[in-house]
């Protein structure tokens, strides 16, 4: 009996070996092929950078499985250095590599040339602009072709706090009541010929509610459309004590700067892939920067001093009416108001103009979900970029802190909508790889002009630099004529005349 039982064993033992020989020479790894544990579902791996988006994408990987009994998703958290190149080494090795990523939408250049990114193969069935914003779109598209999916964005826009322009639309409906009703009690008293006329007169009542109705409609009425309106908004407003600043924004940072030339620099075309459609140094671009430079006088922000950080807490502290931001100081403030560290109700407004004459863009990068061009199983992966696309449940917020890149979803926050509806006319961040250092060249550049340089020379230096990246050869510009007339000042002159 023993003996029959060790001989069956070793029977067993053989097969075993004789199975992972045979996978090894098929240079498959018996431990990923789950049809051999009753498993065959393909696995599609995404690989991200975030930590934040960890519960969002289990939870998703979760649902995903419960409805599809062929695929699979397994998020896989990596480092964000040197993030393309490991992705490109893991794909070349055939070491665990990812089948679908998540990218900014300025890699993307770099990653289809790599071979990284697949065009996208779906009819424009999917990628339409009834489900994604114009900005969305393009910043996944390069030479025309669609080669990721949107996922979610980061953009800037106005916030202010809404408690402060509340108070100040109750207090000057309510001066006017006092003021109307001071007026008919004049006009009573005058037209009264007996005493017990004129004690009538004096305690005329007009009885005028202030309802929030009427409180939200001037709240809204006093929104400013410009920069030049926050300047007029500063000269008439009443600050209450811990007001330090009617209106502050981190100087430093091109994100939040980037609004007062994105209407009128050109880098890259829509979609910010074409380095024939460059356009940095125009007059329209120098006359933004040179009202941006005058507002140093108004708004005294040390940019020495100033990071995007401090802005948030000094917003949150009630010290400033107005800021710009990016989407992160939505949770910010909740967090703050349930830690019990602010006392103000805020909101998101549209990015305002510079002056009636100029206009703003902000700007946008959009987190991408792309198909590795070296995966073994792109359709599955497109399937699963389509799937994380299509989520309607504001989960992303809920759980990761991010605004999905498509139109539709259910956020229950007005905020979050306007953050959506300004993202939609943004600029997104192009994909030129020669134009890869524009931003710190901007960076630097708009410090130098709130510093008090030259405009002109310093936009043309950015310019030149840009242009001879992309040429290859030294590039002159030619010096063109300061333009006249560009004083944020007039606006207020003529609303005071």
């Amino acid at each position: 009996m023993k003996l029959r039982i060790r001989i069956f064993s070793i029977i067993l033992v053989v097969c075993a070996l004789a199975g992972t020989f045979v996978y090894a020479r098929s240079d498959r790894n018996i431990f990923e092929d789950y049809s051999l544990f009753g498993n065959n579902k393909t696995t599609v791996r995404l690989w991200y950078t975030d930590d934040s988006l960890t519960p969002y994408l289990q939870s998703r990987a979760v649902a995903y499985a419960e409805s599809n009994e062929d695929v699979r998703i397994e998020p896989v958290l990596v480092s964000g250095l040197e993030y393309l190149e490991e992705i490109n080494r893991a794909s070349v090795d055939m070491d665990n590599y990812p089948d679908l990523y998540i990218i900014t939408n300025d890699s993307l250049e770099k990653a289809y040339l790599a071979g990284l990114a697949m065009e996208v193969d779906e009819e424009g069935q999917f990628l339409t602009g009834s489900l994604f914003p114009e900005a969305a779109l393009n910043s996944v598209t390069y030479k025309g072709k669609k080669i990721a999916y949107p996922f979610y964005f980061e953009t800037s826009s106005l916030i202010y706090n809404k408690t402060y322009l509340e108070n100040m639309a109750v207090e000057t409906m309510q001066s006017e009541i006092d003021t109307a009703e001071g007026e008919a009690a004049q006009a009573a008293a005058e037209e009264a010929s007996t005493d017990e006329e004129l004690e009538e007169a004096a305690t005329t009542d007009i009885s005028a509610e202030i309802t929030q109705g009427m409180i939200d409609e001037a709240v809204a009425e006093s929104l400013p459309l410009t920069i030049s309106d926050i300047l007029k908004f500063a000269e008439n407003y009443n600050a209450p004590e811990q007001v330090e600043a009617v209106f502050e924004w981190d100087v430093t940072d091109i994100f939040y700067n980037y609004f007062f030339v994105g209407n009128y620099m050109n880098v890259g075309g829509d979609a910010g892939d074409d380095v024939n459609q460059i356009d940095i140094y125009n007059t329209d671009t120098m006359s933004c920067m040179k009202i941006y430079q005058q507002l140093n006088q108004f708004f005294a922000i040390d940019p020495e001093s100033i990071d995007y950080d401090q802005v948030v807490q000094d917003f949150i502290d009630g010290k400033v009416v107005f800021t710009v931001a990016t989407t992160d100081i939505i949770k910010k403030i909740e967090n703050a108001k349930a830690a019990g560290e602010c006392d103000f109700e805020f909101a998101v407004a549209d990015m305002p103009g510079i002056t009636a004459d100029f206009g703003s863009r902000t700007m946008s990068v959009t987190e991408c979900l792309v198909v590795n061009g070296l995966s073994e199983h792109g359709k599955e992966a497109a399937d699963v970029a389509k799937f994380l696309c299509s989520d309607t449940s504001g989960d992303i917020f809920k759980h990761a802190d991010k605004i999905a890149a498509r139109y539709g979803v259910e956020y229950g926050d007005p905020n979050i909508v306007t953050f959506v509806k300004v993202y939609a006319d943004s600029v997104p961040m192009p994909k030129t790889i020669e134009t890869s250092n524009l931003w710190m060249q901007l960076e630097i550049a708009f410090t130098k002009i709130w510093n008090g340089e030259d405009c002109n020379s310093t936009l043309r230096q950015v310019s030149e630099n840009i242009m001879t990246q992309i040429t290859g050869e030294p590039f002159t510009e030619e010096t063109l004529p300061d333009p006249s007339n560009v004083d944020i000042t007039e606006d207020l002159n003529e609303d005071n005349d």
